[in-house]
């Protein structure tokens, strides 16, 4: 399989799923690797913050479940691009395995025999060398196959055609919100709540999970299953049931009594190495824990709150984005868990494009200035700020860019003037380009004209770790930049960030008293939360913005806050938590 430095978490998962399956083959009877790829490979999949980010950071150590010789693998795949290991153990093993395991209720050993007998070699075009021969009839022909597993194979890879890899929050948290109040309008649920790494805000989601509190489940049950997109009924049984919806999104539910609800909600939740934890403390106190509650001896204790729950191991009840066995149970035994920052603290977005047209190389925001400021008092914010990026520099001289940025000033005044009395002040920013040598992609005279100045990589995203982390020191090193923009530049499910040294990074935003950014936009989720939890940790200031570009996107505020609290962000620690007047003293006179 191809293997490179740059692999996101989802193919390292992949990599280190096919390891599992090599030693499955070669190794039968080595059960302790397997398994320890196979959690491995969970992990890395699950990890809301990518692997190459930890990598860059030297926080390899800190990803639970990924033991001291896989880290090392993983530090030799981002030095040289590949693994000398994996290269021996893939040694003799048709490529074609890997990819025919990818296929629903395929394993390795199927996948071996498979690609044996029918000639299947290379990764390229495996699947559909598989389904020509499932449908030509020869897969039946296969010993151990026969006419309805040929069928079964086909009817898998339709449906792995159809199913996504991983979701993106807000898509997946969408989906789940539509099924639970499709699910209400029974009348009997008294509570429903998501589970796994939906309720854990992890930025990517696999299947969802949904939990019911409810004294009769055959009647949701029924109900779930007549969920108007659903496309498919894995299956139904008295107390839990699987469907398949629209962009082949899996959801299973699973109905309980109120006196277990509590541990069903704290079970399912997760993540698996925090449950881990918890049951290897659980197991020193002489009990065990399950969906169901807490045993000791044989006497079983259930839990209708969470609260309880975690309450009778000894410990504070931790919030569920905390859930990742990454020190919150210590924390909470120790009574030292963060007050994590909430929604209803933020009192402002700072990156805002409006229509206003700054003849910028990037996209225009489609909302004008006065419908995005009333969707901020919505909000209840105190302040705004409008960062439209800079006027593009190919097609303008010095004295235009200039001019557009007066311009902008002086509406930004008129509009001042216009909230003056609404309770809301509006600042005058920009999104300025870094440039691939650190410079700016606009000139200090009209530099000097802006409130503050974002500086952000929008290309250029290749190239060593200190000349990037140079870069991007030089770019901030202005008094008027005060925000470096979504840090990383990654694109989740399109690309990686870029390679930054950060403990620099972290130093000389401490030092200059800098801001990075939480980007609440879907696909960024940036900075990610294990790089929050370092920036928190080097008491360097966030702030957290949504990037909108109209009027809508100003609600996925709650998903930088999510990324925050995943990263043990308190309300002192977000700039935007602060009121106005104290706001504008720290932006404008750091």
């Amino acid at each position: 399989m191809k293997i490179s430095k740059s692999m996101g978490n989802l193919e390292i998962a992949k990599l280190f799923r096919a390891v599992a399956a090599a030693y499955a083959l070669k190794e039968e009877d080595n059960k302790f690797r397997i398994t320890a790829y196979e959690r491995a490979a969970d992990a890395v999949e699950h990890s809301s913050s990518e692997v190459k980010d930890l990598w860059d950071c030297g926080e390899l150590g800190s990803l639970a479940g990924v033991g001291s010789a896989m880290t090392q693998h993983l530090d030799e795949l981002f030095r040289k691009g590949r693994v000398k290991h994996f290269d021996q153990l893939f040694r003799g093993l048709p490529a074609a395995v890997f990819e025919l395991m990818e296929i629903p209720g395929i394993g390795v050993k199927m996948a071996y025999k498979l690609c044996k007998a029918l000639g299947i070699n290379r990764t390229h075009g495996a699947v559909e060398k598989l389904e020509r021969a499932a449908k030509r009839g020869k897969v039946r022909k296969v010993e151990g196959f026969g006419e309805e597993s040929e069928r079964n194979v086909l009817e898998n890879i339709i449906q792995m055609r159809k199913r996504t890899t991983r979701i993106l929050l807000p898509d997946a948290y969408r989906t789940a919100r539509e099924v639970i109040d499709w699910l209400g309008e029974t009348g009997g649920i008294k509570t429903a709540e998501p589970l796994g790494s939906l309720r854990r805000k992890a930025s990517t989601v696999g299947d969802i999970d949904i939990a019911v509190f409810c004294e009769r489940p055959a009647g949701v049950i029924k109900r779930f299953t007549q969920f108007p997109q659903v496309s498919q009924i894995i299956e139904s049984g008295t107390e839990s049931a699987s469907i398949v919806v629209s962009r082949g999104i899996q959801v299973d539910l699973m109905v309980q009594p109120e006196r277990r609800f509590g541990s069903l909600l704290q079970h399912f939740t997760g993540s698996k190495h925090h449950n881990i934890a918890l049951r290897e403390l659980a197991l020193k106190r002489g009990v065990s824990l399950s969906e169901k509650g807490i045993k000791r001896g044989s006497t079983l204790k259930e839990f209708s709150t969470e609260e309880d729950f975690y309450g009778y191991l000894g410990m504070d009840w931790i919030p569920p984005e905390l859930r990742e066995d990454a020190g919150e149970i210590e924390a909470g035994i120790s009574h030292k868990l963060p007050v994590l920052v909430e929604l209803s603290e933020i009192k402002g977005d700072l990156h805002l494009h409006s229509s206003f047209n700054s003849e910028p190389s990037h996209d225009l925001g489609t909302s004008s200035m006065e419908d995005m400021i009333q969707k901020a008092l919505t909000l209840k914010y105190q302040y705004v700020g409008f960062s439209e990026h800079n006027p593009s520099v190919s097609r303008h001289s010095e004295s235009e860019i200039i001019d557009l940025v007066k311009t902008k000033r002086e509406i930004i005044e008129k509009v001042n003037y216009s909230f003056a009395n609404r309770g809301i002040f509006v600042f005058n920013g920009m999104e300025i380009d870094i440039k691939p040598d650190g410079s700016r992609a606009l000139p200090d005279k009209a530099l000097e004209l802006l409130d503050y100045a974002i500086v952000s990589i929008h290309g250029s995203f290749g190239g060593e770790k200190t000349s990037q982390t140079e870069r991007v020191i030089r770019a901030m090193s202005h008094e008027k930049v005060r925000i470096f923009g979504h840090p990383t530049a990654r694109k989740l499910r399109e690309r990686e960030g870029v390679d930054l040294e950060w403990e620099k990074i972290f130093e000389f935003c401490h030092k200059q008293k800098k801001i990075l950014e939480i980007n609440s936009y879907p696909d960024r989720l940036d900075l990610p939360d294990v790089l929050v939890k370092e920036a928190v940790k080097s008491g360097v200031k966030l702030v957290i913005n949504t990037d909108s570009h109209e009027v809508s996107a100003m609600d996925l505020m709650t998903y930088g806050t999510s990324v925050a609290r995943r990263g043990w962000a308190e309300g002192s620690d977000i700039m935007n938590a602060l009121k106005l007047a104290d706001f504008k003293k720290e932006l404008l006179n750091p």
